[in-house]
């Protein structure tokens, strides 16, 4: 890759062999010098090898003009990346790796992907974050390029480097850690002819560097991407030039229209009439569909010049053919130059709080590149003559912008911040932008999802404490460089917010795909890296294949081990002053004695890296209970979110919820489908009822036969008889004695499910049935079955027999036949009794039809009392336990999803439904949500801004309005912030407060004492008393029973109540109250925190918004019809959650 005389040269082919596009740099490495306070000056990238900058053209250049003594990797005979690490064909891929992107982009862009290549120039923290993403992405070759040499400033960003890199090419130190993150991918110098997927990604060049390398790739016809980050500020740029098409929009498409008449002679095309063109002067289109001026089908985006809302015209046409009839046209973007794209920009809107910000932007960044290239460095840090200087420049180049772009004055304010946080480097930063232009080379080279056209501004200069805060003051002394790894963050928020990163004490719960990332930022910008820090991560899952391609920091040999463990190891390699704790447990009711309250109340903040709803859900309750900050984010394939909750201020996680899934009735999954995710449930729940449920119920039975009889019993009649003729046939007259019975029973299985129910649905409702309104029976969502008869032959058959047998054989502990021939050769023996249909079955075609049935009263009393008499007979002790097979998609040896997706597409050829393949399957059997390492770094980074916030504020002084909750679409693209929504307000008397604030007593109390405390201390009568889902008290108990409670302690009841033990490590518990006043009206209460075991204080602790709190119950629980009739409760008691 690289060789070491006085300098590093990078080499790249562009189109042959002998030709390379690299960097030669100036700096000696054994003499680079080290100022802090003296950023070091751009690289020149006027030389770059195989590019004559000034023109564009190709140098010639032969193979001995490549650096001596060159890694074997660059030999041509040693390295072919087509055949690198055991790949053997150009496009192909390892799907279950690539499981969870192949689901958000498809698999066309993953070929595309496993044949593009990437040159990224500039390897600090954006070019490290851009290079990590496509690695991780399975694109086919990366080659990175830097001639810069470490210095302090990239250690606070660039997670692959550290101390010992100071002084050294920073592509050189990198490329041993990127190169490991994806062994099917290669990382480094190749030299083979590339192909037109090339792909210049540049960071950290000067705006000249930038033109002049654009100016190339635009005559080769290569793609090309600009991402920075300086401080708070970020910019992105895309050319990809006038040939790019986009296959997916994947969200808003393209206006298209329908033509009416094309004007051969004037150039004029119309609309159909009443159709509004919505074009505008300057607007490209392109044609499909036309008749006769067949020119115009597939042609070259063709400009558009409005003549009015239904008619266009697109330039001369003269020579082309008459248009006979009909036609499409539908606008495209055309990507212009950087240069043109300077002075005519379209920029997309990335917050739309700040829609005045992008066009300031435009010119304050070529202020600060004019301020590069003049004075041959960055401005310094909070330093007032080099921000005025700035200031200068920027209004020279407003000056010089045509008069429709020009601001009409330059944002001092705005000027002087990026002058200042000019050398800043943030890794949350460099993960935002990092991300985005990861995808936006994604879309490059795969033509999926649209393009960002072509300017994007971003800034979050919220982040910056504000001035009257304990870390406001940034001065040029306070932010001065001292020669540290913190020196890139430090020069943006000064060094006195850096001591309070270290003495942060976090949480991280997940160690998925964002929690790597979460990690990473936190290790980066030295979070819990001073003595009274400490950063603890949860997470009990192992690590498995499908993990790797988007969490970066476990490797293939890592599968199999703890997340938390790896990844902690790993964050210490980013920084070696990180204090971390890694747990494996999982957070929940059942470790409440591990995470307790001595656990939480030493915490500063949680940060959730969660994957569903109920942990987070959890997670958010315990926030509120202990008053913690929590920073909540989501991702789903290009889709991303960020969630503020911030104790006294905002909303919690759950105060708000998503809508439910719609559920799939179960008549229709039962009998008429209609859509393949209808048949893929029924195969899942089949997989279920075969392998698993019955399984657990019989070993339920053989563990404990007299509780077994008393859990069913109280079961509608028809569950118990099901139940018990299960259990019945799983231990006993069905139970396999050989493996050959397995495979009868999977021919069986066959003719059960995909024939004999058929027949009898078209026995009881057939072909030709009416409704009573006279109208076919199998019509709109019904669609009519025809049945299916077994051949051995057919793949889906064979893999639905042979799945069946093997699952069925590993469920009675048997070894299974695991050869395929032979389990099809045992099923073609079977001979399958004929069919004889039922009559007067009653076949549910609505679901309350089949509510009825489930709740009638079965009419097989005797059978019933047969099946417990046999049941009873069998002697457990000498019965073999059952092993449940739990569903396991992501196991691709172990023949669940082949039992699914062969049942699932058996079912939909009864019903002539389209069939998914097996991957298609997997998602929705198996709910795998897409992902891609381009949107889980972005919010991340994201997370990393909102934190630095939190660490800023105080919960008295917070500033509702800094905070930013965020959703993105990366595949529109779309960017949408918001501030988070404001705690709701409730009245108690005359005291305000809401879910963050609750009631303290401290002290043990009997029931009466506790009424009668409530009534003198507060003037309220309480109606009803409850702890979790336990009634302590009501009003409507009968009167003995609440004269026996009256005298009991408050724990005693509920210990009598819910029939356990309060555990030890609880020193309080959640009491929720209804109360009235004086006036007989009901009253809302914040929860009671009852401290019991604090008996030496005696006495009520009124909690509104001073002190840490608990946590409560989203809902009052009611347990009694009677109350909801005569009380008239409706909706939430409090908004707090235990």
């Amino acid at each position: 890759l690289v060789s070491f005389k006085n300098s590093v040269r990078f080499h790249l082919p562009f189109l042959s062999s002998s030709m390379s596009l690299c960097e030669e740099s100036t700096t000696n490495l054994n003499s680079n010098q080290l100022d802090p306070n003296n950023p070091s000056p751009p690289s020149k990238r006027s030389k770059i090898d195989g590019i004559d900058c000034s023109t564009g053209d190709k140098i010639q250049k032969s193979r001995t003009d490549m650096v001596e003594g060159s890694d074997s990797r660059n030999s041509e005979n040693s390295f072919n990346p087509d055949l690198a690490n055991g790949r053997s064909k150009l496009g192909s891929f390892d799907p279950q790796l690539y499981s969870r992107q192949l689901y958000a982009l498809g698999e066309v862009a993953m070929r595309r992907l496993r044949m593009s290549t990437v040159l990224i120039s500039g390897i600090g923290g954006v070019g490290v974050e851009i290079a990590k993403n496509l690695i991780l992405g399975g694109i086919r070759h990366v080659t990175i390029h830097d001639t810069k040499a470490t210095t302090w400033l990239d250690l606070s960003a660039q997670y692959y480097l550290n101390e010992q890199c100071l002084g050294k090419n920073r592509a050189v130190e990198s490329w041993p850690h990127l190169e490991e993150l994806n062994d099917s991918v290669t990382v480094g110098c190749i030299t083979e002819e590339l192909n037109e997927n090339l792909l210049v990604i540049i960071t950290e060049a000067t705006l000249t560097e930038q033109k002049q390398i654009n100016l190339w790739t635009r005559k080769y016809g290569k793609k090309f991407i600009v991402a920075d980050c300086r401080g708070l500020f970020g910019v992105l740029f895309n050319d990809f030039g006038s040939n790019h098409i986009i296959d997916d929009t994947n969200g808003e498409p393209c206006t298209e229209v329908i033509i009416n008449h094309i004007d051969r002679a004037t150039g004029n095309v119309f609309v159909l009439e009443d159709m509004k063109h919505n074009l505008e002067d300057g607007d490209y289109v392109t044609f499909r569909e036309v008749k006769g001026m067949v020119e115009l089908n597939d042609c070259p985006p063709r400009k558009v010049k409005v003549i009015n809302t239904m008619e266009f015209n697109i330039g001369d046409i003269s020579t082309f053919s008459e248009h006979t009839e009909g036609g499409k046209a539908k606008t495209v973007k055309v990507p212009v130059s950087l240069n043109e794209a300077l002075l005519d920009p379209e920029i997309l809107v990335s917050d739309h709080s700040k829609l005045d910000r992008p066009q300031q932007m435009h010119v304050i960044w070529q202020g600060l590149h004019m301020f590069l290239e003049k004075e041959k460095r960055l401005p310094r840090p909070q330093n007032l003559a080099d921000a005025e200087q700035m200031l200068q420049y920027c209004e020279e180049i407003n000056a010089q912008l045509p008069a429709k772009i020009r601001v009409e004055k330059v944002d001092a304010r705005l000027a002087k911040m990026l002058s200042f946080q000019a050398v800043g480097n943030l890794v949350a930063m460099n993960g935002f932008v990092g991300g985005i232009a990861a995808q936006e080379a994604m879309k490059a080279v795969t033509g999926i999802f649209t393009p960002i056209h072509q300017w994007l501004y971003f800034d979050s200069l919220e982040c910056l404490p504000e001035t009257d805060s304990a870390y406001g003051l940034r001065d040029e002394g306070a932010c001065r460089l001292q020669g540290n790894r913190y020196d890139g963050q430090a020069a943006v928020f000064g060094w006195n917010f850096q001591e309070a990163l270290a003495k942060q004490k976090w949480l991280i719960v997940g160690a998925g795909a964002i929690g790597c990332e979460l990690l990473k930022n936190f290790a980066m910008m030295g979070v819990a890296c001073g003595t009274e820090g400490c950063l603890i991560i949860t997470d009990m899952d192992n690590i498995e294949l499908s993990n790797l391609n988007r969490q970066f920091l476990f490797r293939r040999s890592d599968v199999g081990a703890k997340k938390s463990e790896v990844a902690g190891k790993a964050a210490k390699t980013f920084n070696s002053q990180l204090n971390i704790v890694t747990m494996c447990e999982r957070v929940g009711t059942g470790t409440e004695n591990i995470f307790d309250d001595a656990f939480f109340e030493k915490l500063d903040g949680v940060a959730n890296a969660l994957d569903n709803i109920e942990a987070r859900t959890y997670v958010d309750r315990r926030c509120v209970y202990y008053r913690l900050p929590l920073l909540d984010s989501g991702t789903q394939g290009p889709k991303g979110s960020t969630q503020v909750v911030y104790p006294f201020l905002t909303e919690s996680y759950s105060s708000s919820h998503d809508p439910p899934e719609k559920s799939i009735p179960i008549c229709t999954l039962r009998n008429f489908p209609n859509t393949i995710e209808h048949t893929i449930q029924w195969a899942r729940d089949l997989f279920e009822g075969a392998f698993s449920i019955p399984a657990e119920l019989a070993n339920q039975f053989l563990d404990d036969p007299r509780g077994f009889f008393d859990r069913i019993e109280k079961m509608h009649d028809s569950q118990k008889l099901e139940l018990l003729e299960n259990v019945y046939h799983y231990l006993s007259d069905l139970r396999p004695a050989t493996v050959e019975a397995c495979v009868r029973w999977a021919r069986l299985q066959f003719e059960q499910h995909f024939n004999f129910q058929i027949q009898q649905l078209l026995y009881s409702f057939p072909e030709d049935q009416l409704t009573a309104y006279g109208t076919k029976f199998w019509s709109g969502g019904k669609r009519c079955p025809h049945a299916i008869h077994f051949d051995g032959s057919n793949t889906e058959h064979r893999q639905f027999i042979f799945a069946s047998a093997f699952l069925r054989a590993q469920m009675y502990a048997m070894k299974p036949i695991d050869d395929m021939d032979r389990v099809i050769e045992l099923a073609s023996e079977v001979k399958p009794p004929p069919f004889k249909p039922k009559a007067g079955l009653k076949i549910p075609t609505t679901d309350e039809e089949a509510a009825e049935l489930v709740g009638a009263v079965s009419d097989d009393d005797s059978r019933f009392q047969d099946l417990q008499l046999m049941l009873a007979k069998l002697k457990p002790e000498k019965t073999c336990r059952l092993v449940p097979i739990d569903f396991e998609k992501d196991d691709d040896t172990n023949h669940h999803m082949e039992f699914i997706t062969a049942a699932s597409n058996l079912r939909a050829e009864n019903y002539k439904i389209e069939k998914a393949d097996f991957m298609k399957t997997k998602q929705i059997a198996g709910r795998i949500i897409p992902a891609i390492a381009t949107t889980t770094a972005a919010v991340a980074g994201l997370v990393g801004l909102e934190f630095y916030k939190i660490v800023s504020c105080s919960s008295k002084k917070a500033n509702l309005e800094r905070f930013k909750n965020s959703f993105m679409n990366l595949a529109l693209p779309f960017f949408g912030f918001a501030e988070p929504i404001r705690a709701p307000v409730k009245k108690f008397y005359d005291k305000e407060w809401t879910l963050w604030d609750c009631l303290e007593l401290k002290g043990e109390m009997t029931l009466k004492e506790f009424l009668s405390y409530m009534k003198e201390k507060f003037n309220v009568d309480v109606t009803m008393l409850s702890q979790g889902v336990s009634m302590l008290f009501s009003f409507f108990l009968p009167v003995v029973k609440q004269q026996q409670r009256m005298n009991m302690k408050v724990t005693d009841l509920v210990e009598s109540i819910t029939g356990q033990k309060i555990p030890p490590h609880v020193n309080a518990i959640v009491l929720e109250t209804m109360c009235t006043d004086e006036h007989g009206e009901d009253i809302e209460l914040p929860y009671i925190k009852y401290a019991f075991r604090e008996v030496n204080c005696f006495g009520f602790e009124v909690q509104f918004g001073e002190a840490y709190i608990t946590n409560t119950s989203t809902y009052f629980i009611v347990v009694s019809l009677f109350v909801l009739l005569f009380i008239g409760v409706g909706g939430e008691f409090v908004s707090c959650y235990l």
